[in-house]
């Protein structure tokens, strides 16, 4: 008897996953963390004009590239979006991107909020996933102890995450990243990445 095609399911697609949200909230250190566990994700590293920070690892963290460099990557058509992020440049390797997705795997993106909406216009059917804070004190409080910044640089960062905290509706999901709770955090983007998997109408990212 022939099967009806109404019930053939396909293998998951891969899906393009973005974890954002605003500056202090800790999408960098979920994704860190996420990397940690061996999670079988393929993790996009972002190319930056900023200088390297103390604990941070050239093609780990971040491509440090100078910004001649930066700006042949324009040029040349390499990036899937770019901006300029507190007055230095951050771009997404397209050909990383498609690479991975072609292999099957999931990838993961660290973006701004500016650089997922961007990628949303792409990319519909991105998976858009916003960490943030239990409120809008909070984040201020984190990002005043990390004392990374000058005093000019940090008003404008919490001006920009004030902002960047109204977009949430942009995104599929939202996530409050309690203090202390990392681990809980990252099973939850787990959980969302598994659950979009068995949707009925899979996400077919195309770029």
């Amino acid at each position: 008897m022939a099967s009806d095609p109404d019930f053939d399911f396909h293998f998951p697609q891969p899906l393009l996953i973005v974890i954002s949200g605003p500056s202090g909230a800790g999408k960098d250190t979920v994704v860190q963390r996420m990397q940690e566990r061996g999670l079988p994700f393929h993790f996009v590293v972002t190319a930056t004009t900023r200088p390297k920070r103390p604990n941070e690892t050239h093609g780990r963290d971040y491509w440090f590239v100078s910004k001649e460099e930066f700006a042949r990557m324009i040029e040349d058509n390499e990036l899937i979006e770019y901006a300029i992020v507190y007055g230095d440049y951050k771009g997404i390797p397209k050909a990383q991107v498609r690479e991975a997705l072609a292999s099957g795997k999931d990838v993961v993106m660290r973006l701004d909020v500016q650089g997922a909406e961007t990628v949303r216009k792409l990319a519909h059917d991105a998976l858009l996933i916003f960490i943030t804070t239990e409120n809008e004190d909070e984040l201020v409080r984190r990002l005043q102890e990390r004392k990374t910044e000058t005093s000019d640089s940090l008003a404008i960062r919490i001006a920009t995450a004030r902002k960047e905290l109204k977009r949430v509706e942009a995104f599929d999901y939202v996530i409050v990243n309690h203090d202390f709770q990392l681990d809980h955090t990252v099973d939850i983007v787990r959980a969302i990445i598994e659950a979009e998997h068995h949707r009925v109408q899979q996400r077919k990212v195309n770029l």
